[in-house]
């Protein structure tokens, strides 16, 4: 379920990014992505790719890492994101809700540390 509000445009000094064109309420889901799950062995491959940064570490050791359909790797990092994401490893899905109210023409975030307010630094940040 992506929902067709959502676009994936330019951003600002940051490649694409995902926006939507209408107002989003709080606590709206705005996707739901099956993801294709790689083990840790292929994680080893994956990770001397460009594709390294466009995966998510997968499962309750976090060794595995999946591939998430849809835009959800598309949606640019913030330590103060207006969205959240929900991995469920049963049904191989990632769930990407609303926060806050999200402004029309606004770019919507993630906080790749998993929490939307989360300031610890992550891998591409020399904070």
């Amino acid at each position: 379920m992506l929902q067709p509000y959502l676009t994936v445009a330019p951003s600002e000094s940051r490649g694409r990014g995902v926006f939507t064109t209408k107002t989003i309420p709080a606590g709206t889901n705005i996707e739901i992505s099956p993801v294709i799950v790689l083990s840790a062995k292929d994680r080893t491959f994956i990770e001397q790719t460009k594709l390294y940064h466009y995966v998510f570490e997968w499962g309750k050791t976090r060794k595995k890492i999946c591939m998430a359909l849809g835009y959800v790797s598309m949606y640019n990092h913030s330590y103060d994101a207006n969205c959240e994401y929900e991995m469920d490893f049963e049904a191989e899905l990632i769930t990407v809700r609303t926060v806050r109210k999200v402004s029309k023409g606004e770019e919507l975030y993630l906080n790749y540390n998993a929490v939307p307010n989360d300031t610890t630094p992550v891998w591409f940040d020399a904070k």
